[in-house]
């Protein structure tokens, strides 16, 4: 068996001793696959994502990164007034080396992910000018031409309105699927794991964790000990396919009016 992209095994983490942000989490991510790291706030998502990048180092386990990653984070701020080509440029680090200038094939590398991003017409355009969801494409053009093998994205949708949280979600999907990129995203919206993870992995209790399948993982039961509050799944017809959808019940769990049927009682149809 190939080894996993990213592979870690009784991976726990405290700031300070006794106060663990999470222990005994495992989990094996195969090549290729996109993973959604869901959990309720202040459960550890960026600790984790922060100890697979090597920025923390972990209290107990061990983990592995098969590959080169780079990292998209929530948000981005320059020092200087830097257009877009360079922000892209900045991905080729690696290939361009200390103290070098960018050649020709690292700019034509750079221009042609903007290009396949939508966005080469902006390439002199100041990164500050950009709309939200165009800088966020922006640091996808710089983590592809990084030429990673992994991609760790941080809330890549998060202050994006619907259109443009489309738009990330559908290149999430094609880097995997056109390049073999393996990517691990955290989100706080079950629906974008439903749309184009492969895999879920969920921070449950302090001492909890669910990896798997999407369609397993992302069970009634598993998300109402997520986020508390009960979420259903409702599958309904959309342009000749049958899709699925997440209906949050707005209120605590237990707390349903009296009288009024429990919310497995009720049924949506198409």
């Amino acid at each position: 068996m190939p080894d996993p992209a990213i592979a870690f095994a009784g991976l726990g983490h405290a700031f300070r001793p006794g106060q663990w942000v999470f222990r005994r989490c495992t989990a094996s991510i195969g090549r290729g696959r996109v993973v959604a790291l869901l959990g309720a706030n202040g459960r550890g998502k960026t600790t984790l994502l922060r100890l697979l990048l090597g920025v923390l180092r972990p209290t107990e386990g061990r983990l592995a990164l098969h590959g080169r990653a780079a990292f998209v984070p929530q948000t981005f701020q320059l020092g200087f007034d830097y257009a877009v080509l360079d922000v892209v440029l900045m991905g080729r680090a690696r290939q361009v080396g200390l103290l070098a200038q960018p050649s020709a094939r690292d700019k034509a590398a750079a221009l042609q992910a903007l290009d396949h991003f939508g966005l080469g017409h902006l390439a002199a355009r100041p990164f500050h000018e950009l709309s939200g969801g165009q800088r966020q494409l922006v640091m996808f053009a710089r983590a592809v031409v990084s030429e990673a093998d992994i991609l760790i994205l941080d809330e890549p949708a998060s202050a994006l309105d619907l259109r443009n949280q489309a738009v990330i979600l559908d290149w999430i999907r094609r880097l995997s699927r056109r390049r073999g990129l393996t990517v691990l995203f955290s989100t706080h919206h079950p629906q974008h794991a439903l749309e184009v993870a492969d895999d879920a992995l969920l921070m449950l209790e302090r001492d909890g964790l669910a990896f798997g399948p999407v369609d397993e993982v992302l069970s009634e039961a598993n998300l109402l000990a997520l986020y508390g509050i009960p979420l259903r799944r409702v599958a309904f017809d959309y342009g000749g396919e049958t899709l699925q959808t997440l209906a949050a019940i707005l209120r605590p769990a237990g707390n349903a009016p009296a009288g009024d049927p429990a919310p497995h009682d009720r049924s949506l149809s198409s």
